[in-house]
């Protein structure tokens, strides 16, 4: 695409669209805002107005079929990704979706093969912020021998957003809304992917510890769709193994790190403040590792979208590819807790989304 200006329409004004990507895409050169909509017309206003949109839609499809908007932001939740992306595709137009990428693999590979139809055009998935700092810090340990071989990978995301009973359910404990995904288990699994060979099998315990909780939507008590607590053994193609530990429903705060042990040493990620810890053999206690300034990165999703809609570089944070792959891994840990077998990945077919 020629450096005129970009013309960006949002489907979906969330939290991360307002506090992210408005602020960040207005700040390129050469990039407009152009409307917003949202699930119901007076949110869609109420939106426009906040944000300093000039224009509202009445539904998603009137968005795809402006011939003015270049590209799409799809802010809404996972069961809008891959209808949206597939029309927009279509129609011509660059898309950007928030994470997860789709409510299942099946919905994800659809996304993927139309994405490498639609030539020239952008397509990218909003990365897990986790990890961005120091990512090629932790891979030039890696490649410098830090850990030798690895052999165990060790990741926990552990909350207490639902330990409390009568939290009221949220969108992303309605399997209508959010499909597969389950807590933070994709959006880890995708930061551990950067540093970690692929998972060639899962064997997963997902559980709904409180099975039940008041629906502000329905203003009824009803049971919840998604788990609040799932445990994960993997096995890696390079033979290295793992263990993931997800829950929302401790009380005592919120903790969420990577750890990768290796022949020669072992690293430790604090996701939450990016501080970076190492220990190797014949050292007593792991000690602090520096991000350096030169290797440290962060959050350019809104450039580099447009970076790419520009010809300027491929997506890599996040593409399409890495989005069906993080969705396999999610849909085979469904299966493994639902059927209680191991799973080998890549899958070789897509079940429905109720399995």
């Amino acid at each position: 695409m020629p450096r005129g200006t970009i013309r960006i329409a949002i489907i979906g004004a969330g939290a991360i669209v307002r506090s992210k990507h408005v602020p960040n895409f207005r700040a390129i050169r050469g990039v407009e805002l152009v409307g917003v909509c949202n699930r119901r017309r007076e949110s869609s206003a109420r939106a426009a107005r906040e944000l300093g949109l000039p224009k509202t839609y009445g539904n998603w499809e009137d968005v795809i079929q402006d011939p003015s908007v270049d590209a799409v932001l799809i802010g809404a939740w996972p069961y809008m990704h891959c209808p949206v992306t597939l029309a927009a595709l279509d129609a011509g137009k660059h898309v950007l979706t928030q994470a997860r990428m789709a409510m299942n693999a099946r919905e994800a590979q659809r996304m993927l093969d139309r994405a490498r139809e639609a030539t020239g055009q952008a397509a990218m998935v909003v990365p897990s912020p986790y990890g961005l700092a120091g990512e090629a810090f932790v891979r030039s340990l890696i490649a410098d021998g830090f850990l030798g071989t690895l052999r165990e990978v060790h990741v926990d995301g552990l909350a207490g957003d639902l330990a409390d009973p009568s939290t009221p359910m949220g969108w992303r404990q309605k399997t209508r809304y959010s499909g597969f995904n389950m807590l933070t288990l994709g959006i880890l699994h995708e930061t551990v992917s950067r540093w970690v060979p692929p998972a060639r099998r899962v064997l997963a315990y997902a559980s709904k510890l409180v099975p039940e909780r008041f629906d502000p939507e329905s203003n009824r008590t009803k049971a919840v769709g998604t788990p609040d607590s799932v445990q994960v053994l993997t096995t890696h193609e390079d033979g290295s193994v793992g263990t993931y530990r997800l829950s929302a429903v401790l009380w005592g705060g919120r903790s969420m790190g990577v750890a990768l042990h290796g022949s020669e040493g072992s690293l430790f990620y604090d996701l939450l403040t990016d501080e970076v810890r190492g220990v190797r053999r014949g050292e007593d206690a792991p000690r602090a590792l520096p991000i350096p300034d030169g290797l440290r990165g962060g959050w350019r999703v809104e450039a580099d979208f447009v970076a790419a809609i520009r010809g300027e570089r491929p997506v890599t944070h996040t593409d399409f590819a890495t989005g069906a792959r993080y969705m396999q891994f999610t849909e085979a840990v469904a299966r493994s807790s639902r059927h209680q077998v191991p799973v080998a990945l890549p899958l070789k077919e897509f079940s429905n989304p109720s399995l």
